[in-house]
């Protein structure tokens, strides 16, 4: 299994993405029918509402940076959360021995092994395996939970094989990846805020997980230690600059998103008096609560006021897998409604909410037939939809006008990071070579997304500075980040 990271080429100016075979100019002409004007004007609208043009991104990326620089200064300010995660030994290649991860952070938790070999071996070997939390134990008490979790480790760790040697006398050393909102109070103890995702497990909230993950494997006569909690963004960070020595930030594009990138210590104001040994400290921006300067339309204000959390995380809503489609159905609900889009009944199932997926969205933008018989197929499976041609060129056009605005969004993100960093350091980010390590299923899946998401941040940078910088795919670097972590910060690193 090759853990090394996917590069992407350095970014281009000009457009990533043709337009559609049946578009003529800048957006596709259609034939008018009775109730199509209605639609024509809600389409027009949603256009304008979402548009990104050059003015906005700058907008929003400034923002950006303003919003990181007020959470540095304080926790509680009206800016991004900015935790610090307190990693600050990022891997560098030299680490030598056997090292675990442990990745939770939805219904399935995965593990993870390493052997690595040092400066002239690297990685020597991999193996990983996935366990699938019954839904129960979403909703159990933590030691029941926390139980579970430890089993599946130990179970994991027995089966460990001859390529694979621990050095006689020390523990086995694990990176805990959890992707639930917490407090990081150090590199292996963090506080657990609340639970997410479904989750509902009780006598966790305000404890510290490693404490609980600690305890549990105690309890299943695992001798193993945390030797680092991280969350996603963290992790998959260090497994890219393990890699590659330029790589100064990370970010999640997947169901939701985050962004974390390496800070100088003497630029947190919050963390005054504290010490780090490099200098330097990741942040997890937690950029998902993010909501200054967004173009916004009224089907995600509606989707807010509906959600589990109104008023909150807003870019995340704009920007992530979880919310894409859900926006699209909202559109399509209100031009069936209105315009008749579908005829001359609402189709039913559209009126349930995220019935349409971003994957959805993926597969009918890439349908490049005449008669976008694969949008009509999916329209008709999803929804039990009958449509003509009329409708699937209006779906795909929706489906293109939320994606466009969610990519050149997030690539926008990804500026205002990288100019607050350089405004603080001249020459540290735009003076030479920089790579932003990006993971998830929807930056790896969604190919229109990734375009755009490049197109803006062409756009924002200019020719030289973008010339510079390589947005890289990180696939699942999270888990081995995590081992890296581990072992960077290992109890034993200094022992000869």
């Amino acid at each position: 299994m090759s853990v090394a990271a996917i590069s992407s080429p350095p970014l281009a100016v000009g457009s990533f993405l043709p337009r559609s075979p049946w578009r003529t100019g800048p957006r596709f002409s259609m034939a008018l029918r009775s109730d199509a004007v209605s639609v024509a004007r809600l389409l027009t609208k949603l256009r304008h509402d979402c548009a990104t043009p050059l003015p906005v991104l700058q907008r929003v990326a400034d923002a950006m940076s303003l919003a990181m620089r007020t959470g540095l200064a304080a926790d509680g300010a009206s800016g991004l959360p900015m935790i610090p995660t307190y990693v600050h030994n990022l891997p560098t290649g030299t680490e030598k021995g056997l090292f675990y991860a442990l990745d939770v952070g939805g219904s399935n938790f995965r593990v993870l092994r390493l052997q690595l070999g040092g400066k002239e071996d690297r990685v020597i070997s991999t193996e990983f395996d996935q366990v699938s939390i019954p839904q129960k134990l979403m909703s159990c008490t933590s030691e029941e939970l926390f139980d579970f979790i430890a089993l599946g480790l130990a179970k994991f760790a027995q089966k460990q094989g001859d390529e694979f040697h621990i050095t006689p006398g020390r523990k086995r050393e694990v990176g805990f990846t959890f992707s639930f909102p917490v407090k990081q109070t150090s590199i292996d103890s963090g506080i657990l805020i609340k639970w997410t995702k479904g989750f509902a497990v009780s006598g966790t909230a305000g404890r510290d997980v490693v404490a609980c993950l600690n305890e549990a494997m105690e309890r299943q006569g695992l001798d193993m230690r945390v030797s680092a909690l991280v969350n996603d963004a963290v992790g998959t960070l260090a497994g890219a600059v393990y890699w590659d020595n330029d790589v100064t930030a990370a970010v999640i594009l997947g169901t939701g998103t985050n962004a974390c990138y390496i800070e100088q210590i003497d630029a947190i104001p919050k963390l005054k008096g504290y010490h780090s040994p490099s200098g330097r400290m990741i942040i997890s921006t937690e950029w998902g609560a993010f909501s200054n300067g967004l173009p916004l339309t009224e089907y995600d204000r509606d989707m807010d006021a509906a959600s589990i959390n109104p008023g909150e995380q807003i870019f995340e809503k704009t920007i992530s897998g979880m919310y894409l489609g859900e926006i699209a159905r909202r559109v399509l609900l209100k031009m069936a409604q209105v315009g008749g889009l579908f005829g001359n009944s609402v189709p039913q199932k559209l009126s349930k909410p995220f019935i349409i997926g971003t994957p959805d969205l993926c597969a009918m933008q890439r349908d490049q037939s005449d008669d976008l018989q694969a949008v009509g197929s999916i329209l008709y499976d999803i929804a039990g939809i009958e449509s003509d041609i009329y409708a699937r060129k209006t779906v795909v056009e929706v489906c293109d006008t939320i994606t466009e605005r969610g990519g050149r969004l997030a690539g926008a993100g990804i500026v205002g990071i990288l100019s607050k960093m350089e405004q603080d350091s001249k020459g540290i980010v735009f003076g030479k070579r920089a790579v932003v390590a990006v993971d998830g299923g929807l930056y790896e899946n969604y190919p229109q997304y990734r375009a755009y998401l490049r197109d803006s941040v062409t756009e924002l940078l200019g020719i030289e500075n973008s010339n510079n910088l390589v947005i890289e795919h990180s696939k699942d670097g999270s888990g081995i980040g995590a081992a890296l972590l581990a072992a960077s910060n290992s109890m034993y690193k200094h022992d000869s």
